[in-house]
């Protein structure tokens, strides 16, 4: 279960970008030689896949309603891409552990991206594009930083990781009257069509 810091750091980010969760263990693996990354996300190819994808999310997540959008899709995406990481990491062995660690990628990818698209929702009903902006900026580089550390110290970056869940589901908690404001702004935008704010 050494691996279980990584699988729920894997898990926490892909619920923010599954594409970018898998770019950067690629990267890290490939050159930074972090063990446990699994060898097919180092690949050339995937990594080109990865980075274009990720290019694509990073930038559907700057644009209020666009990103709810975006985050309404992924919400079938992140959490298979959260367990899919934990198993990998896990290795083949398809044992209790390999289970164990795809539950903990899975589970914590889920409640990450529920958090995070919650707090998207109450954003967007902000009549100002700062905040949003401000928020996916923070997102990314809480992303990159928190799967930067776990090469070193995976541990502290799991704890991170854990806080940083813990206060954005807190905070959508905290939100929730405006998450579903933003909500029923979100159904109003899609009614009248995407190319409106």
């Amino acid at each position: 279960m050494e691996m279980l810091p990584l699988a729920f750091t894997g898990g926490w980010a892909s619920g923010i970008n599954a594409w970018a969760t898998v770019l950067m263990l690629g990267l890290l693996g490939r050159f930074a030689g972090v063990e446990g990354v699994p060898a097919g996300f180092e690949r050339t190819d995937v990594l080109i896949v990865m980075a274009g994808l990720a290019l694509i999310e990073l930038v559907a997540d700057k644009i209020p309603y666009l990103d709810s959008a975006w985050d309404a899709v992924s919400t079938f995406i992140r959490p298979i891409a959260g367990a899919t990481i934990g198993a990998l990491i896990a290795g083949q062995s398809g044992d209790l552990g390999t289970v164990a660690l795809a539950a903990v990628g899975g589970v914590t990818a889920l409640l990450s991206h529920l958090a995070k698209s919650s707090l998207r929702l109450a954003i967007n009903t902000s009549p100002e594009p700062v905040t949003n902006l401000t928020a996916s900026a923070v997102g990314d580089l809480s992303l990159v930083g928190v799967l930067a550390l776990a090469a070193l110290y995976p541990v502290a970056a799991a704890i991170i990781a854990a806080v940083l869940l813990v206060l954005t589901l807190s905070l959508s908690l905290f939100l929730f009257s405006r998450v579903r404001r933003g909500w029923r702004s979100f159904q109003e935008w899609r009614q009248r069509g995407p190319g409106t704010a």
